[in-house]
């Protein structure tokens, strides 16, 4: 009886994680709409702008497209359809990778670095304020 009820409270762990999960992601969805982006849209910026400084035509950070997978939680297909958007919109850019011809680097744009700057408090307040509530108790 006690493994059943130590399993079930496993399973409600996991479930609340989930939810606030989806909770969270739901509202920085919701904040980050009026500036034009979603919340994976964010969190490739975020990762370009807290990359090591190398590759990116205004002397910013780069990354190659399989280190942003191995930060973000996308596929590989789903990022590369991100990275192609925000390319559009000429948020990032891309270029060959010097050393390895083969793989592609992406580097924040000025105007990525400029959106990502005024984006950057929204997103942290969001997290701040959806993380507080995780951390109260409920009783």
């Amino acid at each position: 009886m006690a493994a059943k009820k130590a399993e079930q409270a496993l399973v409600d762990q996991w479930r609340d994680i989930l939810a606030l999960h989806a909770r969270t992601q739901c509202e920085l969805d919701r904040e980050l709409h009026q500036h034009g982006l979603c919340a994976s849209d964010f969190e490739v910026l975020d990762v370009l702008a807290d990359g090591p400084a190398r590759g990116g035509s205004d002397g910013g950070s780069s990354y190659r497209v399989q280190e942003i997978s191995e930060r973000v939680h996308l596929s590989q297909s789903a990022l590369s359809r991100l990275i192609a958007r925000l390319e559009k919109d000429g948020l990032v850019e891309r270029c060959m990778c010097p050393e390895d011809r083969r793989g592609v680097r992406v580097a924040l744009t000025a105007k990525g670095r400029t959106l990502h700057g005024e984006v950057l408090p929204v997103q942290r307040a969001v997290l701040t304020r959806m993380l507080a509530v995780a951390r109260t108790p409920l009783n």
